[in-house]
C-alpha cells in the first residue's frame, strides 16, 4: 500500500511540474503512431526500435516542446523527425535532430553535424552529455517558430535559429538547398529509425500557440 501510495504522489508531482504536456504513447501499444507499426513494439512502457524504420505522430505539429527518455545500444543510431510533411525523406523534407551513440568507435570518424542532437547536415551539437550506454537518457526538443533548442539530460546542446543559418562550404554543413524542410511551419514528429535497436519513453509533448521573442544573439551556431 505505501509502494502505491508513494507511486501515485510521484506520478502527480510529475504532472504538477509538466503543465499543459500531454502523453503521445499510452504504455500499451501504438495507438496514435503509424509508418513502421511492425519494427516498433510497446513493451513494458516503453516504445521499442526492434530495428524498424519511421514511426510517427498521426497528426502534425507546429510550435512545441518535445520531451522524452531514451536508451541507447552500443553504436545505437535513430533520430527525431520533425515537421515532416508526411512524405519524402524526414531528415530534408522536415528536420532530423540525431539519437546517437556518438561514443562508438565506429563514428569516430563523422562529421560534427552527425552527432547526437544535431540538427543533421545543418547544426552541430555540443557533445559529452549522453549518459553511459544502456542508460535511460532524458531530452527536450523545442520547436518555436525557426528556434530550436535540444537539452539533453539538463544541459543545453543545440540552439539555433534557423532564420540565422548562413551556408558554409561542406563537409561542415550540408548544402543548404539539400534540406528544404528547414522552414516548415508544421508537420509530423517521429522516431526515424537506422537498423538498430533504441528504446523510447515517457513520451510527451506540449504544443505552443504563440512564438517566444528572443533577444538578439540568444540563439547561435555552436561549435
Amino acid at each position: 500500500m505505501r509502494i502505491l501510495l508513494f507511486c501515485l504522489l510521484t506520478l502527480a508531482t510529475a504532472r504538477a511540474e509538466e503543465p499543459g504536456f500531454k502523453s503521445l504513447f499510452n504504455g500499451r501499444d501504438l495507438t496514435g503512431w503509424a509508418g513502421d507499426t511492425k519494427g516498433y513494439v510497446a513493451e513494458n512502457g516503453t516504445i521499442i526500435c526492434r530495428p524498424g524504420g519511421n514511426l510517427y505522430t498521426a497528426r502534425d505539429y507546429g510550435n512545441f516542446i518535445f520531451r522524452f527518455e531514451f536508451k541507447l545500444t552500443p553504436g545505437g543510431n535513430n533520430g527525431i523527425g520533425i515537421r515532416w510533411p508526411g512524405q519524402g525523406d524526414a531528415a530534408y523534407k522536415g528536420m532530423e535532430l540525431q539519437v546517437l551513440d556518438d561514443t562508438s568507435p565506429k563514428y569516430k570518424d563523422l562529421h560534427a553535424y552527425q552527432f547526437h542532437g544535431s540538427i543533421y547536415g545543418i547544426v552541430a551539437a555540443r557533445r559529452g552529455h549522453l549518459k553511459p550506454v544502456g542508460e535511460w537518457n532524458s531530452e527536450e526538443i523545442s520547436a518555436i517558430g525557426p528556434h530550436i533548442k535540444v537539452t539533453l539530460n539538463g544541459v543545453v546542446i543545440t540552439d539555433a535559429n534557423l532564420d540565422e543559418i548562413r551556408q558554409l562550404p561542406e563537409p561542415l554543413m550540408h548544402s543548404l538547398a539539400r534540406h528544404p524542410g528547414l522552414h516548415n511551419k508544421t508537420g509530423r514528429i517521429g522516431f526515424l529509425g537506422h537498423g538498430d535497436v533504441v528504446s523510447f519513453r515517457n513520451i510527451r509533448v506540449k504544443e505552443v500557440t504563440t512564438e517566444k521573442i528572443t533577444k538578439p544573439g540568444e540563439n547561435r551556431r555552436l561549435p
